[in-house]
């Protein structure tokens, strides 16, 4: 691990994105509230939150960070499903690994609940989008 214990505690947020392609039929059980597992909105968004806590068990070499706030939101579009997270701290490093880990696991959980429905889904573009505080300031695409 990299040592940050030199490094000052900073007010940090980042945010990642990704989307979920699937058929239409998917998306219009979706939209119904006909997945056969139930509300898979629901349970894709807890899962991408209770995975922000256990990123450093997941991703090797990542530091354990106290998380203040985060922010999961899926949106059914003609496509499939459009993920966000935004992860929020005032720790010594910065926070995008967290909200990766919600964006990919959100999108594992939705792929998951709708399987039955459509065994074809795919998870693309998984991304940070933003991120401010820390030393190297804030960023955005």
């Amino acid at each position: 691990m990299v040592d940050v214990s030199a490094k000052a505690v900073t007010a940090r947020e980042a945010s990642a994105a990704g989307q979920v392609l699937l058929h239409a039929e998917a998306v219009a059980a979706l939209r119904g509230g006909n997945v056969p597992k139930g509300d898979a909105l629901g349970v894709a968004r807890l899962a991408g939150i209770q995975a922000v806590k256990r990123t450093p068990e997941l991703i090797p070499l990542a530091h354990p960070i106290a998380v203040h706030a985060v922010e999961v939101d899926l949106e059914v579009v003609d496509t499939g499903v459009r993920i966000t997270a935004t992860v929020r701290t005032a720790d010594r490093t910065g926070i995008e690994m967290e909200a990766l880990t919600a964006v990919s696991v959100a999108a594992l959980a939705l792929v998951d609940m709708v399987k039955a429905v459509d065994k074809h889904a795919r998870i693309t573009d998984v991304r940070v989008t933003a991120k401010s505080g820390g030393r190297s300031g804030d960023w955005h695409e």
